[in-house]
């Protein structure tokens, strides 16, 4: 990923906070049968390094067995984006020197990936991606809600996938190489109820990433 410096984040805090609020993510291989791509709910587990991902795939997914033989693979995780108008910026009401962008945050993740068919592993892996989501809840589903025998059904229809992250990066395009009465433009105009490009959770991160410096 293309990241100039002004737009990269380095912080893997920031980066592990990023993956767990957009769990999900495009798992994407290459291999003998050529480029394969899979969106997948994931989770993380920080281990004091770089972390590890974990998700699962049905099993009749061809990609899994590409993964199988896999050397490294890349997931992609995709926060908030929308389009930037030229309109908000005040140099474009000065010069006319402005063209329209796209501001978004993105994390990409690397590793060798492993392939996991032992129901040991599946199941605490299937309660915490599930009590990940359904902690949120007034009267959240539990995986043991579900019949034993239905259950073991299900995990025998699934692979397990265990990503050790050797390579994370992330990118926040905030409209940090623009001055800062057009980053305020930006924001006004993202919080702008009248306007068809209205982001209000946008222009919060562009006013994070402005307080945070150039």
């Amino acid at each position: 990923m293309y990241i100039p410096a002004s737009f990269r984040e380095s912080r893997i805090e920031i980066l592990h906070e990023f993956i767990c609020a957009h769990p999900f993510g495009l798992l994407i291989s290459a291999g003998d049968g050529g480029l394969q791509a899979t969106p997948l709910p994931f989770q993380l587990e920080a281990d004091g390094g770089n972390g590890t991902l974990r998700a699962h795939m049905a099993r009749a997914n061809p990609h899994g067995q590409a993964l199988a033989g896999a050397a490294e693979c890349l997931v992609v995780f995709q926060g908030e984006q929308g389009y930037v108008t030229p309109s908000w910026y005040a140099s474009k009401q000065a010069t006319g020197k402005a063209v329209p962008t796209w501001n978004y945050a993105a994390v990409q993740a690397r590793g060798r990936p492993r392939v996991v068919e032992d129901a040991a592993w599946l199941r605490p892996h299937l309660e915490r991606l599930t009590q990940a989501q359904e902690g949120r809840r007034a009267q959240p589903w539990a995986v043991d809600d579900a019949p034993e025998d239905y259950l073991a059904a299900q995990m025998k229809a699934i692979v397990g996938i265990e990503i050790p992250i050797a390579r994370i990066e992330g990118k926040w395009k905030m409209s940090q190489n623009r001055d800062t009465a057009d980053r305020r433009g930006v924001i006004a105009g993202l919080r702008d109820a009248g306007d068809p490009h209205r982001d209000p959770a946008l222009a919060d991160l562009v006013e994070i990433r402005m307080k945070d410096g150039p």
